[in-house]
């Protein structure tokens, strides 16, 4: 089963879990558009067997929404996930290569104005014909590291050329956080299955400064609360390290925490290991809302032809889910994917199928 064990990590949601929930859907762009209208699909039939009812609010962000606005992210779009929303699932976005004015990023300004500082991404092996044993969670620090985009150019005088320059920046407050939401899926991994790993990655024996920071509050996190973490096994890992044996040696890793580039890195290449970016969930939490969104781009090279793969985005839903203190609905939705993916006659093209998206939808949907 795919249970990202997350679930009573959020339970501290639970006792006020909704019934009744507003969840936004942001499409974006390219394939955006053809895999959230899935999770919205996931979530009515769900509603009546679990007693839930979801209202949807369509809003935008994206490159088509600067196009028609001249903003990423409009302000409709933060004001209405901010006052309405208890989740939200966000597609993909296409962004420009090279440098446009006034474009940037809006899932990282998203992040950043809704408070989402952790990105949890679970990555497991179930599909037919995958023998590698992959079961980890990365947890990646969301909201600052170079993705605060404090950057500058400006002209050297020795040479005459010109020098870019990017702040990194790692907080101890942004890193307590995520070493403790780290810790607590840890935790919860190892009252599941009975052991757990939580691996700290950075660079700290180059940049002493700012990777060493947050190794140094990950490490302090954990000892000063060796009475709840005591029986996690607590490793570090070199991250150029950590890239070569992640992709030897896979079932060595549980739950990883990584600074923001480090672990954006290290998810989207963990995603070959189980086959594909497009069966691989993430949420993004914070104290007030979280996003569920697929770990796959925009795709614009298959956009509107029908065949992108909806699963990332059904995984997606379900963790949004469990971090909205409703583990059953969730639990319903991984298993109906598992056994699509066991299986394996119904699969998109980029899992070797020929089988449309809505054809994957149907068949998780009978499996619910």
């Amino acid at each position: 089963m795919f249970r990202s064990s997350v679930a009573k990590v959020a339970a501290r949601r639970a006792y006020s879990a909704p019934k009744s929930m507003k969840i936004g859907l942001i499409p974006g762009d390219g394939i955006g558009k053809e895999v959230i209208p899935a999770g919205k699909q996931v979530l009515e039939a769900l509603g009546s067997k679990h007693g839930l009812q979801f209202d949807f609010i369509d809003l935008k962000a994206g490159w088509e929404a600067f196009q028609q606005q001249g903003k990423a992210l409009p302000d409709d779009t933060v004001k209405v996930l901010k006052e309405q929303c208890q989740g939200a699932l966000f597609g993909a976005v296409q962004s420009p290569t090279t440098k446009v004015a006034g474009y940037s990023s809006p899932i990282v300004a998203l992040r950043k104005e809704l408070g989402l500082y952790a990105n949890v991404r679970p990555v497991k092996s179930v599909e037919k014909g995958n023998d590698r044993n992959v079961d980890m969670i990365i947890v990646r620090e969301n909201t600052e590291d170079l993705y605060i985009k404090t950057e500058k150019t400006y002209v050297d005088e020795a040479t005459g050329t010109r020098v870019a320059e990017a702040i990194k920046r790692i907080s101890e407050v942004a890193t307590r956080k995520i070493a403790t939401i780290a810790l607590d899926i840890s935790l919860q991994r190892l009252k599941s299955r009975g052991h757990a790993t939580l691996t700290v990655t950075h660079k700290s024996n180059v940049l002493s400064q700012s990777d060493g920071l947050f190794r140094e509050i990950c490490k302090d996190v954990y000892e000063k609360n060796k009475d709840k973490y005591g029986e996690v096994k607590y490793n570090e890992q070199i991250v150029d390290s950590m890239v070569y044996r992640m992709f030897r040696e896979p079932e060595c890793f549980d739950v990883v925490v990584a600074p923001n580039l480090y672990g954006d890195i290290l998810s989207d290449g963990a995603a070959a290991l189980v086959g594909s970016l497009g069966v691989v969930p993430s949420a993004n939490v914070g104290p007030e809302i979280v996003i569920g969104e697929p770990c796959h781009g925009s795709a614009p090279d298959i956009a509107g032809k029908g065949i992108s793969n909806p699963i990332a985005t059904i995984r997606s839903t379900a963790l949004m889910l469990e971090f909205l203190g409703h583990p059953e609905p969730a639990q319903d939705i991984y298993k109906a994917v598992d056994a699509n993916l066991i299986k394996g006659d119904v699969n998109t093209p980029d899992l070797g199928g020929k089988a449309t998206t809505q054809q994957v939808v149907d068949d998780i949907l009978s499996k619910i």
